[in-house]
């Protein structure tokens, strides 16, 4: 009830604001942030059992769920990179240290950038990964498990993923070959060893029996991964930023917030996907970002959504990523090739700024024009915007930044 008043008290503020110029311009970007979806942050707070959290948080933080024992999931999501890695490219197993330092040591590198993690799981949030992998937006979790899902919660079928990764959550060896056969059946085997694992070690073990009403030896890597989502869940839940203290509290914004919030909003076409309480359609849609690195497909490709869904439609597209803490997530894109914000929105609208064909094959040039003739369909093809309007779209999106809950 208190999120709904505060909905329609923002409603009547901006029917009351006087007709000054400068207030007008504030009344038009809180219709317009209103009509495309933001809400209170406490209205995508999803439920969830704490004691399961507390437990999911032990897990979070172990090398038990690697099955090389040599990476855990908070060494990739970080409250000082917003909850993702810092790096243009995930390193995983094996990986030491934080950000740079971590691409010194013998990690397992990824094709794609770690994606963070705000919101994930709250509610209406049900499609995830870049290749939207784990998809729950039609009413039935469509999973790399196809009919053999572990669960109805997309957020806890995703949970399940990274531990039977390469070089992710596994590091590469003679004893780990076995796992290239990449069936459901694979990797059963190694969430069994990791529940064998968290059994026997009795304080998690104990905590997570408890919390989940069975007896040590009933515990499977289903109730593992309940745990994480329910952390997951409560960790990274939305708090406010200074646009929602904006919108509903009638909080001011700096003279380029407000341009930057403009023409987000307005002909900046920012909003056609980036919309919804999250900032994210939760759809896909291509940009043609030059790709860093050996891409998910090899030789420098990533088909990204088209990898799942085999539709040729869906060459190039990846899931619109929330904007939550964007300024803290640098580098951007799927592949990380962007290293700052500005950059990254300049790739958008004018992607040839951003990529020296000179330097590219015949064979890569092709791939750039494919790109392109994809992107041509997108909702924000081809705007122009000069250097000092995309100095206010940044601007604007760093008032959608916040920091984690005090005392973690």
């Amino acid at each position: 009830m208190k999120s709904i008043t505060r909905v329609f008290f923002a409603i009547a503020l901006i029917c009351a604001a006087p007709a000054m110029a400068e207030t007008m311009r504030e009344a038009v970007l809180r219709k317009a942030a209103l009509e495309n979806g933001l809400r209170p942050a406490e209205e995508s707070w999803p439920d969830f059992e704490p004691e399961k959290a507390a437990v999911g948080k032990l897990l979070f933080e172990s090398e038990l769920l690697s099955l090389t024992r040599n990476v855990s999931c908070r060494n990739c999501h970080l409250d000082e990179f917003g909850s993702a890695d810092g790096l243009p490219l995930g390193h995983g197993a094996g990986g030491v240290g934080k950000g740079v330092e971590r691409m010194k040591s013998p990690a397992g590198v990824l094709s794609r950038n770690a994606l963070a993690l705000w919101g994930r799981g709250g509610i209406g949030f049900d499609v995830f990964f870049w290749d939207g992998r784990v998809d729950a937006s039609s009413g039935a979790v469509r999973s790399q498990f196809g009919t053999m899902a572990p669960s109805d919660d997309p957020l806890v079928v995703t949970a399940h993923l990274p531990p039977v990764e390469f070089r992710e959550m596994i590091g590469e060896s003679n004893d780990t070959e076995w796992l290239r056969q990449g069936d459901v059946n694979a990797a059963a085997r190694v969430h069994q060893e990791i529940a064998r694992r968290i059994r026997g070690t009795p304080e998690i073990a104990e905590p997570l029996s408890e919390a989940s009403g069975l007896d040590f030896e009933q515990l499977t890597y289903l109730q593992i991964a309940e745990a994480i989502a329910a952390f997951i869940r409560s960790e990274f839940r939305l708090r406010e930023t200074k646009l929602h203290r904006f919108v509903f509290e009638r909080q001011a914004l700096t003279d380029q917030e407000l341009a930057g919030g403009l023409l987000f909003y307005g002909r900046g076409q920012c909003a056609a996907c980036h919309s919804g309480p999250y900032f994210s359609d939760l759809r896909f849609h291509a940009i043609p970002f030059a790709q860093f690195g050996f891409g998910f497909n090899g030789f420098g490709i990533d088909y990204g959504r088209y990898n799942f869904t085999q539709d040729p439609r869906d060459r190039y597209a990846f899931r619109t990523p929330p904007l939550y803490n964007v300024t803290k997530t640098a580098p951007y894109s799927h592949s990380g090739v962007e290293p700052d914000l500005a950059g990254a929105i300049r790739a958008h609208v004018d992607p040839l700024a951003e990529i020296d064909t000179s330097r590219l094959s015949a064979l890569d040039r092709a791939e750039v024009y494919q790109k392109i003739a994809r992107w041509s369909l997108e909702p924000s093809y081809a705007v122009e915007l000069s250097d000092a309007e995309i100095a206010e779209l940044v601007a604007f999106l760093a008032a959608l930044e916040f920091d984690p809950e005090p005392g973690r």
